[in-house]
């Protein structure tokens, strides 16, 4: 996160999936942050599947596999 502004949160969750996704070792933060992530991801998806069907491109599959 070096170089990236933070914000501290605080967040109530249920103990038992807290409990369940630190298990492996990772730290609560690490966790957070990668399901952040995983969320930040899905909306991004979210907002390219709207343009499905809506663009028309240049070149073929066949070509771009040829680069």
């Amino acid at each position: 996160m070096e170089g990236q502004k933070t914000r501290k949160i605080t967040v109530e969750v249920p103990a038992d999936v807290l409990d369940r996704v630190t298990a492996n070792g990772e730290g609560i933060t690490e966790v957070v942050r990668r399901g952040l992530d995983l969320v930040s991801s899905q909306q991004a998806w979210r907002r390219l599947e709207r343009w499905s069907g809506k663009v028309s491109w240049s070149v073929t599959l066949e070509e771009l596999r040829e680069d």
